[in-house]
Order: structure tokens, then C-alpha cells, then sequence
């Protein structure tokens, strides 16, 4: 569910408020509609283009594959060295992006990006593509994505006012949520049309990617005093910080409890769906449910975020990502399925937008890259391990039962998460904005030590 990266009286008239009125912050400051803020925007767009393009390389990817080799297995490998770079550099590329130039940092992967997967219908036109480039190919765009994606997070304070963080995450949940539902569809029908097509298509929207960054005037991040040391001495330090503060220490172990179970969910939807007879288009319409409720998430984050506290907020979105969970489990049929689909990720973007606004709002600038990546290995590091024992489960148990028994740690640690007394005592965000008197953000009820 986390890989697409899993009250509500909100109407229309809310959404549209959030999206164009200014903002007033505690205070009196008034601060011009996200949509008028000229950075942001260029930001927002090239990164809608871009992610747009690298949903229709990653099914493009495997197909390729099995096009030439007729090999699951190649097809597996090329997956597994596409992710694999974020499990091992995700803690030094936090580190890297915290010490170097994070603008440079996204210009230079996106660049790359864009080159390596150009090589692709290069070497198709040419009639000389190897599987060694295809493996190429896809650790190269692995490893600058790692490192793209820790600068990008890091970079978002800079790029707008701190009281409007919570609406920029909630409008940047959108880019992931329309990739999850364009891309794929766009990658089957690119590929149609050629082989080529999809990676041509990844490739240019690098480059949109690269042009809008290009053309923003903020800097990314805070002037350094301090001098470069050891790398694993500054990862250390960033896991300390996370490790000393006992609400952020608890939040990283609530992300791997909630995400780690549902790492495997697509092949247990797959599964699922196959034994309602669904054909290869009806399981694709099957997933693009799934986006169309992350975007209905999307629109509702923020609204969500302005009426209820951050406390509030993780431990309610927690329950519907658990209990949301249960609805794989009992569907008698696909259209019921793909309803269940779609309201399990209906809190995906909540969950996940609440949770960053969080981390850029209490982590100092000099550390976002290394806490950010903290967060993000155990997000996204439990991919290997968490399909595995999915698959291991549905092969046991069978997709129902497999649903039910990876409920149990999502429910324990929602569970465990309603009595955690710091967590319930956390202000909302807007209370966490710094103040002009204060360099640092209000943390007043929140534990900093353990």
C-alpha cells in the first residue's frame, strides 16, 4: 500500500478555499496562494512530469524484459536493481544531500536519469540493446533516485513559507497520487506503440524535470558553517537526533509497523483478483483504483489537517490505514475489490503528507537529508523482506488469511500508538510554525528525551 511510496466535513467549497485563498498564519501574516508562488509551482510541475514518466518506465521495465529474454527472473533482477540503491545509500545520500548543494544535487540525477534511460531507445533504433544495459540502466536511475529524492524532501521549506507547509505536502501527495493512476496506463499504452516509446517518454520528462529546477531562484537550503567530516559520523548524528527525541523516535517505529505489512500488496491484490477470474485489463483498472483514491486523499489532507492536531491526525489515519486493510480480506467479488482498493488508499496521502509536514517542521535544516532518510529506509528498506514474506504467506495460507494475519502488527501498533501519551498530546501543525522570536519550532508538549 506504501509503495503508491496506504471528521470529514469537507466539501468542495473547502478544497477549492485551500487551494487559491491566502493564507493567514498565527500572528496576522498573510501569504499569497501556493499557485501564485512561482518556485513552488515550477517545483510542482516538473515533479508531476517527471513522476508521471517514471510510472511509465517502471512498467515498461519488466515488460521489455520479458519481451526479450521471456524470463521472469531477469524480470525480477532488473526490479530488484532499480530498489536496491535506496536500501543501501538511502543513510550516506541523506548525509551527502544535508553537505552538498541540494539544487545541484537534483539537477545533476534528473540529468542522469534522463541520459540513462535515453540510452534505451538508442540502443533499440540501433538493434545492439543488452541485457547488461537494461541492468545498468536500472541501477543508475536507483542510485540517483535515492539521492534526487532525499534533496527533494529536504528542499521544501525553502521553496515555500513554513505556515504553508502542510499545504504544499497535501498538494505534493497529488504529483504521487496522479502518477499512481496515469502512469501505468500511459506506460501499457506507450508500449504498444513501440518498444522505445515508454523510455523516450521517461527520458524527456527528466528533462522537463531538470528545466524547471533550472529556472528556480531560491536556494535549497541554509548557508554551511560547519566543515565536512566523516560521513558515518553525520549519519550518526542524524539517527541520534531522531533517537533523543522520543515522539520521532516513536513515529519511525509507527511508519515501519503500518508500512512494513504492507509492503507485498499488489501481489496479494493480483492473487485476489485472479481468483475472481479478472483479466490482465480489469486488474489494471483494478490498480488505478487505488490512485483515484489516493487523489480523493490528496484533497482531503489539508482540510483534515487545518480542523484536527498532528496527534489527532496520525492516530485516526492509523485506525482507517488498519481497519482499511480488513476490506482485501472480505470482498466477494472484483467491483467490491476494487472499492475496497480504493478506500484502503484513500489515507495513504493523509497519512504520509501529515507525517512529512511533521519532519520539516521540528528537524533543523542542516539535518532534514539524514532524518528524512531515516524514515524513508524504513519505509521503503522493507521491500525485499516484505515481499518475500508475502509471498511466502499467500503460498501458506492463501491471500485471505495472508491479509489477516499482516493486520495483526498494523493493529497492534495503531494500538499501541492511541496510548502513547506524547503522541496524543501534539499540537496541531500550525502551532509547530517557528515563531519571529523563535528560531526553532513550538514543541511544547511533545517529549524531547527519554
Amino acid at each position: 500500500m506504501s509503495q503508491l511510496h496506504h471528521s470529514s466535513e469537507v466539501g468542495a467549497g473547502d478544497i477549492a478555499t485551500n487551494i487559491s485563498a491566502p493564507v493567514e498564519a498565527a500572528g496576522g501574516r498573510r501569504f499569497s496562494p501556493l499557485w501564485r508562488n512561482r518556485d513552488y509551482m515550477l517545483l510542482w510541475i516538473g515533479q508531476l512530469i517527471s513522476s508521471i514518466g517514471g510510472q511509465v518506465s517502471l512498467l515498461a521495465f519488466p515488460l521489455l524484459v520479458l519481451a526479450i529474454t521471456h524470463s521472469p527472473a531477469q524480470a525480477g533482477i532488473i526490479g530488484a536493481l532499480r530498489s536496491l540503491p535506496f536500501v543501501l545509500l538511502s543513510l550516506p545520500a541523506g548525509a551527502l544531500v544535508d553537505r552538498w548543494d541540494r539544487k545541484w544535487v537534483m539537477l545533476l540525477c534528473d540529468t542522469g536519469r534522463g541520459l540513462a534511460l535515453g540510452s534505451i531507445p538508442v540502443a533499440l533504433w540501433l538493434g545492439h540493446l543488452a541485457m547488461i544495459q537494461l541492468y545498468l540502466v536500472a541501477l543508475i536511475e536507483g542510485t540517483l533516485m535515492t539521492f534526487f529524492s532525499l534533496a527533494q524532501a529536504a528542499c521544501l521549506p525553502h521553496v515555500v513559507a513554513k505556515e504553508q507547509l502542510p499545504a504544499a505536502t497535501a498538494q505534493n501527495q497529488s504529483i504521487e497520487s496522479t502518477s499512481w493512476t496515469l502512469g501505468p496506463f500511459l506506460g501499457g499504452l506507450l508500449y504498444k506503440l513501440g518498444l522505445a516509446i515508454p523510455f523516450l517518454t521517461d527520458a524527456i520528462s527528466y528533462i522537463c524535470s531538470v528545466l524547471s529546477i533550472f529556472f528556480i531562484r531560491t536556494s535549497f537550503q541554509e548557508q554551511r558553517v560547519e566543515e565536512p567530516r566523516r560521513i558515518w559520523r553525520e549519519i550518526g548524528e542524524g539517527l541520534h537526533f531522531i533517537w533523543r527525541d522520543a515522539l520521532l523516535r516513536f513515529l519511525a517505529i509507527l511508519m515501519w509497523g503500518l508500512v512494513a505489512p504492507t509492503i507485498g500488496f499488489t501481489l496479494i491484490l493480483i492473487v485476489l483478483a485472479q481468483r475472481f477470474d479478472a483479466s490482465p485489463v480489469a486488474i489494471g483498472i483494478l490498480f488505478a483504483s487505488g490512485g483515484m483514491g489516493s487523489i480523493v486523499g490528496a484533497l482531503l489532507t489539508h482540510p483534515l489537517q487545518r480542523r484536527f492536531t498532528f496527534g489527532q491526525m496520525t492516530i485516526g489515519s492509523a485506525w482507517v490505514w488498519s481497519i482499511s486493510w480488513l476490506g482485501l480480506a472480505i470482498a466477494p467479488n472484483l467491483w467490491i475489490l476494487g472499492l475496497a482498493n480504493g478506500l484502503n488508499f484513500i489515507i495513504v496521502p493523509i497519512y504520509f503528507s501529515v507525517q512529512y509536514s511533521y519532519r520539516l517542521l521540528v528537524v533543523p535544516d542542516q539535518l532534514q537529508g539524514r532524518v528524512q532518510s531515516v524514515f524513508r529506509l524504513l519505509s521503503f528498506g522493507t521491500q525485499p523482506l516484505g515481499l518475500a514474506l508475502t509471498g511466502a504467506l499467500i503460498q501458506w495460507l492463501g491471500p485471505v488469511w495472508t491479509v489477516l494475519a499482516l493486520f495483526v502488527p498494523q493493529g497492534l501498533f495503531t494500538l499501541i500508538a492511541t496510548f502513547y501519551r506524547p503522541l496524543r498530546k501534539a499540537p496541531a501543525l500550525a502551532e509547530l510554525v517557528p515563531t519571529k522570536n523563535a528560531s526553532e519550532p513550538r514543541r511544547d508538549v511533545t517529549a524531547t528525551s527519554s
